[in-house]
């Protein structure tokens, strides 16, 4: 067999984007905000602080393997471990800070931990938990940058303090060990909405991978001229990949820290003119309320990303419409490692219904992942925009398995993950992610889409947030229940939202029933949680009930 002539055995790890840091773009920038302002680090200056890094976990006795819990905000100091400790062949598992305690306590004893770092800022909520952690060897407190000496380590067994463990170090270049490309460079944890949350390894390999495919005009386009506002959790899927990618790239990256709401979001927008933004919808929507409010400029935005949940069209138009910024949808999950799918129809020009629909899908799929949809027989649907199936995905970037966990087996169809999402795709290998097959509701043997009926109602003017959930019903077996959140002040009745409703959706579709609620609950990650209305609703503790009619 003829072989080919390039270095085939190039080992694609962190290592490259660390030597780009600190050779191709040492003058790009990590930017934290904090109360006094921002804190400015170079990717030069940054590449040295994490060869420090690299010796100080090694002097806490951390190695090939090992696993390192950071428990933290978007912020330089959890870049810096982004880097440091696959680099040096260990194991990086970012601790959703929003799981519940008995979650956090067993993801750290099945991940077997051993160094935790935490922001002192979030103190408090870990050192509840510290006795619950076996075989946790040290505690490591990162202080806020701005004022990296004022730190209280009483409150953690043992506790160390970043910088002085920094300082402790020598200075200058360090010799990172030889990693194989397919060794684990980080641990994330789904969300568990059932059962315990099942941990995804992912592989310097396919980390590198999808770092690239980002770098794509296809999916996020990151280049070396952007500035990518990174409001997704980095204790959430590596914050669908963007450090990684923005340090492949040389594109600055913008932390916001704790300072999550609209407020601060906008007036660092206003500051520091990113041009590439990435969070959930909930988060999108305040700071559009906001920027509407106050006359905030938005407009620096190229290309915001959205994902979590489906994008309502409504939302998506106001910020190119009022602020000039386009909201893309990206479709992903953990055991996506992120990013799969990305939503950037060709521009036409012409911004009519059609163009919006297509908008609202989920996207093609990006560079080296492929979809199929199978059907409740386990054949394979066709791409015809309308039939229907269970959507897989596979990739080198998409989990095989789940570390550690048999449990979830049934989740791997011969090399395919089946996602669990209800899909259809078109002519043109556009996903349109229908429902989850947990969510979607069947009535009179007609099955009834809750994400296309809540996108609906999100779209009355009054209407802030709405969550659809399957009413058990006598004739109909299940019919829609729609639980709402209106903006203060309105005044909207569940009739004026049929009204609304009538000319969007089927007949049949139309809800008998409202629940007028103070807000829907959400899942670590920022998703609606169905499941908590679902309880309120066989509890009969559901607030706010309207029946149609009366």
């Amino acid at each position: 067999m003829l072989q080919g002539l390039t270095q085939d055995d190039f080992q694609l790890t962190l290592h490259h984007p660390l030597h780009r840091m600190r050779s191709v773009h040492p003058h790009g920038e990590v930017i934290t905000l904090t109360d006094d302002g921002v804190v400015r680090a170079s990717y030069g200056e940054i590449a040295a602080r994490v060869d420090r890094l690299a010796r100080a976990l090694g002097r806490l006795g951390i190695g090939s393997g090992d696993r390192v819990g950071t428990f933290a905000w978007n912020n330089q100091r959890h870049f810096e471990l982004y880097m440091a400790v696959p680099c040096i062949g260990a194991v990086l598992h970012t601790l959703n800070i929003r799981l519940f305690a008995e979650q956090l306590t067993y993801i750290v004893g099945h991940a077997k931990d051993e160094v935790i770092f935490v922001d002192d800022s979030l103190i408090p909520l870990l050192s509840q938990l510290a006795d619950t952690f076996e075989g946790v060897r040290h505690y490591v407190v990162m202080s806020d940058p701005a004022n990296p000496g004022e730190c209280d380590l009483s409150a953690l067994p043992g506790a160390l303090h970043y910088e002085e463990l920094l300082a402790a170090v020598d200075d200058g270049p360090f010799d990172y060990p030889h990693v194989d490309e397919r060794q684990a460079a980080a641990l994330c944890y789904t969300s568990g909405t059932t059962g315990n949350p099942k941990g995804v390894l992912y592989s310097h390999r396919s980390i590198s991978l999808h770092s690239t495919a980002s770098l794509t005009c296809d999916a996020l386009g990151l280049s070396r001229t952007d500035k990518s506002l990174v409001v997704v959790p980095m204790f959430h899927v590596n914050a669908w990949g963007i450090p990684h990618a923005s340090a492949l790239a040389g594109a600055d990256l913008l932390l916001p820290d704790r300072f999550l709401q609209a407020e601060p979001l906008a007036k660092l927008i206003e500051a520091e003119r990113p041009s590439i933004m990435a969070c959930v919808p909930t988060i999108y929507a305040d700071l559009l309320r906001y920027a509407e409010a106050n006359g905030s400029d938005l407009s620096s935005i190229e290309n915001a990303a959205c994902g979590g949940s489906a994008v309502p069209r409504e939302l998506m138009r106001a910020y190119e419409e009022h602020h000039g910024v386009n909201v893309f949808q990206a479709w992903g999950m953990t055991e996506t490692s992120p990013v799969a799918t990305y939503s950037r129809p060709d521009e036409t020009g012409v911004h009519d219904d059609a163009y919006w629909d297509m908008r609202a899908k989920q996207g093609k799929p990006i560079p080296w992942v492929e979809a199929r949809l199978i059907d409740d027989e386990g054949n394979e649907v066709p791409w015809d925009g309308e039939s229907t199936g269970e959507l897989e995905v596979r990739g080198p970037w998409i989990v095989a398995h789940y570390y550690s966990d048999e449990s979830g087996e049934a989740r791997f169809d011969d090399g395919w993950l089946r996602t669990g999402d209800i899909a259809a795709i078109d002519e043109q290998a556009f996903v349109q992610i229908t429902d989850r097959s947990k969510d979607v509701i069947k009535s009179g043997g007609e099955w009834i889409s809750s994400v296309e009926l809540e996108n609906e109602v999100m779209a009355h003017p009054d209407v802030i947030e709405a969550a659809v959930i399957a009413k058990p019903d006598e004739k109909w077996a299940e019919r829609p229940l729609c639980c709402v959140v209106t903006r203060e002040g309105c005044t909207l009745s569940a009739e004026d939202l049929i009204e609304h409703l009538r000319p969007r959706v089927a007949r049949w579709w139309l809800p008998d029933e409202f629940a007028f609620v103070s807000e829907v609950p959400k899942t670590s990650v920022g998703k609606f949680d169905k499941k908590v209305l679902r309880a309120h609703l066989q509890e009969g503790t559901l607030e706010g009930r309207v029946r149609i009619g009366a």
